[in-house]
């Protein structure tokens, strides 16, 4: 019935050079392409930019605190691992089949395009929930370092006026253009990666050797048995408490703190607007999480190491953390490097969502408006719009505990699609030009794959019931209204048509 129809890659790079795909006879000629403006060290910028953020202002030291103690330093080095395994996939793809759309126009080059519409229904859950996440965490940030009200702003407030504020603002930027998009991203960057500098040369002072013993803390594990490596899947999935300190605890802390690297993926979305796509997204790619990377492990080891995992602020980990050495000007200094990194992370999301609602609705799975660029600014304006509106609302009224599992569980699921792809492609097109090759192929995609479903296992119980009923949502559009408008579809009835008018 066409579910599993694939998009041939020359057709998919013909449409992303001409914007509707009319080098292919599929569209009227009168697309608009977005534009190529990004170089190497943007991209690299949009990486830092939307990865630091919530993970090393928060997250660090609540799975320090209730799971992996002073070892949620190895845990952020898994993360690590497992999101650099799936970035060397990443590169490959993005590297030979430089387009908006990700992971979304990887399934639909190899799976076909059920799977496409699958994985990009997944990203939009993800970003789209990762930008309301990240809003509520930014208003109250604002709120703390200003002293604004908190009626309207941070997590008490009824209606978070200051998330809807930002995402409103930061939409604008968004549909003027990408270039405006990167300025201010990398402006944003570099601010934070001086506060994140500044917090590992200050704080490596104030390290007492003492408060890291026991690095991996003796495990008080819930009743249900298994191993330090299945405890963790029992205590997710089938809903028990979650596994607290030892081996167990520290992966348990190495799922949720995944989410601190979620998003760096969202370069591939930008491979229609580099200047040199095969060279700058492996660059963008790689380079970004690795810079991340260091930060995060680095930052972790001086929170655990400056206060007592059992006495960390969940709240606030580093501003209290300084304030408790008589370095409260530190804190406030941190407070300025969470706002500014928040809001880089909200930029290069919105900038994500547009280009993966752009590629779909170019194929059809959306409706075609979506797929068209503004005629002067080059961006995928109705797709941003939308998604901002979308987002605020959320944000609005959504408490981050209920969005941010959401975010890790369906990066995950992007990156296991991907990982499958890289093999399938090489079997089906061995011919391509590939700037960058995954190493040991197909066992490093395997591997990936099967570190991301072993993250994804320790994720809860809720969590799974939340992603499975979006996706049972997501195949009922597309079943009522993706299959017959698809790009691929409107062809096959296109031809057919033809056939019986020969007979």
């Amino acid at each position: 019935m066409g579910w599993t129809r694939t998009m041939p890659v020359e057709r998919i790079l013909a449409r992303s050079r001409s914007g509707d795909g009319s080098e292919d006879g599929g569209g009227d000629g009168r697309g608009t392409p977005l534009k190529r403006t990004l170089k190497a060290r943007d991209l690299v910028g949009f990486g830092v930019g939307i990865i630091i953020g919530t993970g090393i202002f928060t997250l660090a030291g609540v799975e320090a605190q209730q799971h992996a103690g002073p070892a949620v330093t190895l845990s952020f080095l898994i993360g690590a691992v497992v999101a650099g395994l799936a970035a060397v996939c990443y590169a490959e793809l993005a590297s030979s089949v430089p387009t908006a759309g990700s992971a979304y126009t990887y399934a639909f080059a190899t799976l076909g395009e059920v799977f496409a519409w699958i994985i990009g229904w997944d990203l939009l859950l993800e970003f789209g929930l990762g930008l309301a996440v990240v809003s509520r965490s930014w208003s109250g940030y604002l709120a703390s370092l200003f002293g604004l009200p908190t009626e309207w702003f941070g997590e008490d407030a009824t209606v978070n006026v200051g998330a809807v504020l930002i995402i409103a603002v930061l939409t604008v930027v968004a549909v003027a253009g990408i270039q405006q998009s990167a300025r201010l991203t990398n402006l944003l960057v570099l601010v934070k990666l001086a506060v994140c500098v500044l917090i590992l040369a200050v704080g490596v002072f104030y390290i007492d050797p003492a408060n890291l013993q026991p690095f991996i803390p003796p495990a008080q594990a819930p009743e249900g048995g298994g191993s330090v490596f299945t405890q963790p899947i029992i205590s997710g999935v089938f809903g028990l408490a979650p596994t607290v300190f030892g081996v167990g605890g520290m992966l348990t802390a190495a799922a949720v703190v995944f989410f601190a690297y979620t998003g760096f993926e969202a370069l591939a979305n930008l491979g229609e607007e580099a200047k040199r796509p095969n060279r700058d997204l492996k660059i963008g790619l790689l380079g970004a999480l690795a810079i991340c990377a260091v930060l995060y492990v680095g930052v972790s080891l001086v929170l655990t190491g400056m206060v007592p995992y059992t006495e960390i602020d969940t709240g606030a980990p580093l501003a209290s953390a300084f304030a408790g050495v008589g370095l409260p000007w530190v804190g406030a200094l941190i407070a300025l490097g969470a706002v500014t990194g928040l809001t880089s992370v909200m930029m290069v999301e919105l900038v994500t969502i547009g280009r993966i609602g752009f590629a779909m609705g170019r194929d059809g799975l959306l409706p075609k408006a979506i797929g068209t660029a503004h005629p002067r600014w080059g961006t995928p304006h109705r797709m941003t719009i939308i998604g901002g509106v979308v987002c605020a609302v959320i944000a609005a009224f959504t408490p981050i505990t209920a969005l941010a599992d959401m975010v890790s569980i369906g990066a995950l699921s992007a990156m296991i699609i991907v990982a499958i792809a890289v093999p399938v492609l090489r079997r089906t097109r061995p011919d391509l030009d590939r700037p960058f090759r995954v190493p040991f192929s197909p066992v490093v995609p395997a591997i990936t794959a099967i570190a991301c479903l072993y993250l994804m296992l320790n994720l809860n119980l809720d969590t799974w019931i939340r992603f499975v009923g979006w996706l049972l949502l997501g195949l009922v559009v597309y079943a009522v209204y993706g299959r017959r408008h698809s790009f691929l579809a409107r062809e096959e009835r296109e031809g057919s048509g033809a056939g019986r008018d020969r007979d």
